[in-house]
């Protein structure tokens, strides 16, 4: 059963601070993936999903493999979806901006952020104190 996984139909549930589940299907889950440098996700979203920016890594873009990309979150409309994406890579990644900037340990000193950012040291500080939701 090394290409095989039983999971991928199943929907997730949304009901999380981001409105988005992602369900894996790389090399973690179906061992025959192993050096073939693919892969498959499902993402659950509702209707209003506030996924956060982010880069794949570990050249897991399914359009244009080993590019570097960023993607923003966007509106779907009045009902969930679901979408599939095939990625070029076994075990596939994403680096979320907000958890990488301001969710960093060691953090990340302030006042470097604030000048980055052109904003004020305590929303700086703020941030850095919030809990960054994972959906992977």
């Amino acid at each position: 059963m090394n290409f095989f996984f039983s999971g991928i139909q199943i929907p997730r549930s949304t009901q999380n601070p981001l409105g988005s589940t992602v369900t894996p299907a790389n090399v973690d889950q179906i061992t025959g993936l192993n050096i073939l440098g693919i892969s498959l996700a499902r993402i659950d979203c509702t209707k209003w999903p506030k996924s956060s920016p982010h880069s794949p890594s570990r050249h897991g873009n399914p359009f244009s493999p080993g590019s570097w990309s960023y993607s923003l979150p966007t509106e779907l409309g009045h009902t969930g979806a679901v979408a599939i994406a095939g990625l070029s890579s076994q075990n596939p990644g994403v680096i979320t901006i907000a958890n990488a900037v301001f969710g960093a340990n060691p953090p990340i000193n302030p006042d470097v952020l604030a000048k980055a950012f052109q904003v004020d040291d305590k929303l700086v500080s703020y941030l850095q104190k919030q809990f960054w939701y994972d959906n992977n």
